[in-house]
C-alpha cells in the first residue's frame, strides 16, 4: 500500500468509490505508514511459495481472504478480476482502441513523453487530475473519479517495482463504474500479494516490492510482541491502526494470535457489509485467486487454527480415499466450446508475438513427411540474421576445466601407448584422469599433468 501522493480524496468521488467497493481502501491513503523492511524480510524468509504459508516453530500460518476483508475492507465474493491488457476493441464487447477509449473516458490523452507502451506516468495523472475543479458538472466529476480509481489501484493496491506508472488495463473497469462492485477485489489483491511474496522469496531478488504494508499490518495484528507501542486505538479498516508508524529498533519476541478479529473491540468497528454470509463463507474456501495472468492458490486447509479449527494436515493421507476426484469420462475429452471461448478472451494463447512462434496449425504438413521417418525430416531453415554457433558451442564444451592443461595427460598417454594396441588405449583412458575422478586428481600417488601412463 503505497501512499497516493497528490490525489486528494474529494467528497464527490465517494459515491463512485462506494459503488466500486473501494471506499475503505481509499480511506487508507490518509492513514499511511512506513514499511519495516527488516521485519518484513524476516517473515518472507519463512515464506514457502509452494504452500503459500509461513513456516513457524509452532506450525503454519498465512494471510487469507478473511484478512483482506478485515485489514482492507475489500469485498471477497464476486467475479474474478481479469481480462485483456490493451486490445480492448477486439476482446471486449463495446470496447474501443486503447488510446481512443482513454480519451473518451478521461477527456484527455497523455503526451507521448508521458507514455511507456501501455502505461502512463503517475506524475502526469497527479498533475492532470490532482484537484477536481469547483462547480464541475457530473461528467467532469465522473472523469476525475475514474482517474482517482486508476491511480488508487495502480499504486496503492496492485503496485509493481516501478511504482511510477499506471497501466491502462483498468480502462474496461472504470468505463463501467456501476459494475465495479461486482468484482472480488479481495481475492485479486491477495493473489497479487502472494505472487509478490513468492518473487521476493527468491534469493536472487534483492528489492522488496508489492503491497507489503498489508503483510506488515497482518504481522502486527497476529504477533503482538512485534506490535509497536502507543497504537492501542483503531478504526476501520483495521490496517489504519498503524497510521504514522515509523519503524525503530525496539522489538521483542514473537507470540502468535490465531484469531485476533474475534475480540469485542474489533467487532465494534467492523462494517456490516464485510460480515455478509456470502463473503464470510469464502474465507474458508480452498480456491484459486485470480488477478489477470496471476493465479495463486488459497490454501486455508493448512492453517485451520486461524479459523478456530484443529490442524489435521498430518492425517490427510489416512482420508485419501475421500478426496479422489469423481467425474464422467466422455468420448471426446477435448476442451469445451465454453472453455475455448473463455481461453481466447482471457488466456495467453501464444508466448511471443514473433512470427517464429506463431500458430503452427496454419503451416501445412506434406503427406510424405510422415513416411520418411524422423531420421529423414529435412533440417529447419536457419534464420539469416542469426549466426550459427553450434560448432563453437560444441568445441567450448570439450576440455573446459580449470585450464586446457588438465587434459594434456590424456594426449600424452595416447601418444606413448600408440603401440600398445586397443586394450592398452582403452584401459589407460578409462581407469584414471582428473575428469573422471576429480576427487583423487591432485592426490599423491595418482597421475598428474606432468606424468605419463606406464606401459600396461
Amino acid at each position: 500500500m503505497r501512499r497516493q501522493q497528490g490525489m486528494r480524496l474529494d467528497d464527490r468521488y465517494v459515491p463512485y468509490l462506494q459503488m466500486a467497493g473501494l471506499y475503505h481502501l481509499a480511506r487508507l491513503n490518509d492513514r499511511w505508514f512506513r514499511l519495516d523492511e527488516a521485519l518484513v524480510s524476516a517473515f518472507i524468509e519463512r515464506w514457502r511459495p509452494e504452500t503459500h504459508t509461513f513456516h513457524m516453530p509452532f506450525g503454519e500460518c498465512t494471510i487469507t481472504l478473511q484478512d483482506m476483508a478485515y485489514q482492507l475492507g475489500l469485498p471477497v465474493d464476486g467475479r474474478y478480476v481479469s481480462g485483456c491488457l490493451s486490445e480492448f476493441h477486439i476482446y471486449i464487447q463495446g470496447g474501443r482502441p486503447a488510446w481512443e477509449w482513454f480519451q473518451e473516458l478521461l477527456g484527455v490523452i497523455p503526451p507521448p513523453s508521458q507514455v511507456q507502451k501501455y502505461a502512463v506516468n503517475c506524475s502526469w495523472f497527479q498533475e492532470t487530475f490532482g484537484e477536481c475543479p469547483e462547480g464541475a458538472d457530473d461528467e467532469t466529476v465522473r472523469r476525475y473519479a475514474r482517474a482517482y480509481i486508476m491511480i488508487l489501484l495502480g499504486t496503492q493496491r496492485f503496485a509493481d517495482k516501478s511504482g511510477n506508472c499506471i497501466h491502462i488495463r483498468w480502462l474496461p473497469y472504470v468505463a463501467r463504474l456501476e459494475e465495479m462492485g461486482t468484482y472480488s477485489w479481495g481475492s485479486a489483491a491477495l493473489a497479487w500479494l502472494y505472487r509478490c511474496m513468492c518473487r521476493v522469496a527468491n534469493r536472487h531478488v534483492v528489492k522488496l516490492a508489492g503491497p507489503l504494508q498489508l503483510l506488515q499490518s497482518w504481522i502486527f495484528w497476529r504477533f503482538p510482541r512485534f506490535r509497536p507501542e502507543r497504537y492501542e486505538t483503531f478504526g476501520w479498516p483495521l490496517a489504519s491502526r498503524w497510521a504514522g508508524y515509523n519503524p525503530s529498533g525496539s522489538e521483542k519476541g514473537p507470540r502468535f494470535i490465531w484469531m485476533p478479529y474475534s475480540s469485542p473491540d474489533v467487532l465494534q468497528v467492523v462494517h456490516p457489509e464485510v460480515l455478509e454470509p456470502r463473503h464470510m463463507a469464502l474465507w474458508r474456501s480452498v480456491t484459486s485467486l485470480i488477478y489477470f495472468a496471476v493465479i495463486e492458490w488459497h490454501q486455508i486447509d493448512r492453517v485451520l487454527p486461524q479459523f478456530g479449527g484443529v490442524q489435521k494436515w498430518h492425517l490427510y493421507w489416512d482420508d485419501r480415499a475421500e478426496t479422489v476426484l469423481r467425474f464422467d469420462v466422455v468420448a471426446d475429452p477435448g476442451p469445451s466450446h465454453e472453455f475455448l471461448e473463455w481461453w481466447s478472451q482471457y488466456g495467453k494463447r501464444f508466448l511471443s508475438p514473433d512470427m517464429q512462434l506463431g500458430d503452427p496449425r496454419a503451416v501445412p504438413i506434406p503427406v510424405e513427411a510422415s513416411q520418411r521417418g524422423p531420421g529423414r525430416v529435412p533440417d529447419m531453415d536457419r534464420p539469416e540474421d542469426v549466426p550459427d554457433r553450434r560448432r563453437v558451442e560444441r568445441r567450448s564444451r570439450v576440455g573446459t576445466r580449470r585450464s586446457q592443461r588438465d587434459w594434456n595427460w590424456l594426449e600424452h598417454a595416447m601418444d606413448d601407448h600408440h603401440d600398445a594396441g586397443p586394450a592398452g588405449c582403452c584401459r589407460s583412458s578409462h581407469l584414471t584422469g582428473p575428469h573422471l575422478y576429480p576427487e583423487i586428481a591432485d592426490q599423491p600417488g595418482t597421475l598428474s599433468d606432468q606424468q605419463s601412463l606406464p606401459h600396461l
